[in-house]
């Protein structure tokens, strides 16, 4: 398996995806059961990426993966490759539009 890599400097060349990024994914996500419909680039310079819909902090719920596959799977994502730092993209299904904003973690 090839490394995953993190903290890649952004923006990326060409606004895609660099190969070997990795990224926390939904599980549903990764396997193609649902679409994306979360992306976040946080403030850490981390990538996440959920359906939208199930708890992406259950066990187990999420997984590390290269971040190249999952855009792979679903071209459409390719279109937050450019999110800035500390914001979402979010949609209501794959056909939608992403909507991007300001992203912060809840205060616990």
């Amino acid at each position: 398996m090839d490394e995953l890599l993190r903290d890649l400097p952004h923006p990326f060349p060409e606004d895609r995806f660099p190969v070997g990024l990795g990224a926390v994914v939904q599980r549903t996500v990764a396997g193609g059961e649902l679409p994306a419909l979360v992306v976040i680039h946080d403030m850490d310079n981390d990538w996440l990426v959920g359906d939208g819909v199930n708890d992406p902090n259950s066990y187990e719920a999420s997984g590390l993966y290269h971040l190249r596959h999952i855009v792979d799977a679903d071209p459409t994502l390719e279109e937050t490759a450019t999110l800035p730092l500390g914001h979402i993209a979010w949609r209501g299904s794959r056909d939608e539009p992403w909507t991007v904003e300001e992203f912060q973690y809840p205060e616990n």
